[in-house]
């Protein structure tokens, strides 16, 4: 010992003062963190219900029914919920250790038999019986009007425009153009799994089974363009397997037909064949298409007028210079375990490669 004054315990495991300082530090946010996760749960609700991709804003008259049935619905169920609360009160004030005052064997009978079994038959009979009349009306299908062949791949969707014989007119990807005001036959196929086509602002679900046709039709009341998108899980990349629909007046979308079914354009620049020339030697024409260079590939869209589409990869990223060098290069890092290979070249061979690719409008 050094003789001097002994350290008080307190000190030594840092005392009372210690101790209110640690209760101090802790977050105020704790008491409130149950408010402020609902708060965010209910703000990415509310990401849902708005966007290109809502099925609360329709855009055709099925999918204005199915949007009025769903509001139908909720405003049962509010009414539903307010009467359940409303007993709820009710017991409370009624009951009580200072004078409890039961129903009647008669008053609870009829109350079981009202809330229990009455109400919610007749509920569920108005919405069966709701729901198959729109089911019907959904279910007419148009006699006339365009016909795409929709082909849903891994993970992309193919679509063949064919004549009222069969026969192919074109073939583009992922992005479907429409007509305003009239109705699009569809006829649905897959030849790997199960997917589901599903443009929530134009139509309901259909599913892609393989070995069979499925039909279903869209018809857009106003121009505009509309997200689409596979609805039944079909692997890794199912929740980037978009497409866009774009409504156009009929003599907007006649031309742009005309358009798809030509071959490629010629190069008219040096870049451009030299782009050209890089597309057969890379490879890329054993997956890809373009009418007019080479037409065996069919693992890949169709890329003969890839220039005039919105989008690139389902709808994954825009359709621009820099993000189909960047899918050409590396097209695992934008959507991880599709079908497409990463291609090496010199940087002036890509940059060929998209002054030609980027000219094929």
């Amino acid at each position: 010992m050094d003789g001097g004054s002994p350290v008080p315990n307190s000190v030594m495991s840092g005392g009372p003062n210690r101790k209110r300082a640690r209760v101090s530090e802790t977050p105020p946010l704790r008491g409130n963190s149950g408010i402020v996760l609902f708060c965010g749960f209910v703000i990415l609700l509310l990401q849902g219900c708005s966007q290109i991709q809502s099925s609360l804003e329709p855009a055709s008259r099925t999918t204005a029914l199915i949007a009025d049935f769903w509001w139908g619905m909720l405003l049962v169920g509010m009414v539903i919920l307010a009467g359940v609360l409303l007993l709820l009160f009710v017991g409370l004030r009624r009951g009580g250790p200072r004078g409890e005052r039961p129903l009647s064997t008669r008053g609870a009978f009829l109350l079981v038999l009202t809330g229990g079994v009455v109400t919610p038959l007749a509920v569920i009979l108005a919405m069966v019986v709701v729901g198959v009349l729109i089911g019907k009306e959904i279910a007419k299908r148009p006699e006339s009007g365009p016909i795409v062949e929709v082909v849903g791949r891994l993970w992309w969707w193919e679509l063949r425009y064919l004549d009222e014989e069969g026969d192919l007119i074109a073939t583009t990807a992922n992005e479907m153009h429409v007509p305003v005001g009239r109705p699009v036959r569809l006829r649905l196929i897959s030849d790997n799994v199960i997917h589901s086509f599903w443009v929530p602002r134009l139509q309901g679900k259909t599913d892609l089974i393989p070995g069979q046709v499925n039909e279903s039709w869209i018809e857009a009341e106003k121009a505009g363009v509309y997200r689409g998108q596979c609805s039944e899980y079909c692997g890794t990349q199912h929740a980037l397997m978009s497409f866009l629909v774009v409504a156009e007046p009929p003599e907007v979308f006649e031309r742009w037909l005309s358009r798809q079914a030509e071959p490629a354009t010629e190069p008219e620049s040096e870049a451009q064949a030299r782009g050209r020339q890089v597309f057969v030697e890379q490879g890329c024409a054993a997956c890809h298409t373009i009418r007019g260079v080479s037409e065996v590939g069919e693992i890949g869209p169709d890329l003969t007028h890839l220039a005039g589409r919105r989008m690139l990869a389902a709808a994954a990223i825009p359709n621009t210079r820099g993000h189909l060098g960047g899918w050409i290069s590396d097209p695992q890092h934008v959507k991880p375990g599709n079908k497409m290979p990463s291609t090496v070249m010199e940087p002036n061979e890509l940059q060929a490669l998209l002054v030609y690719l980027g000219s094929l409008e």
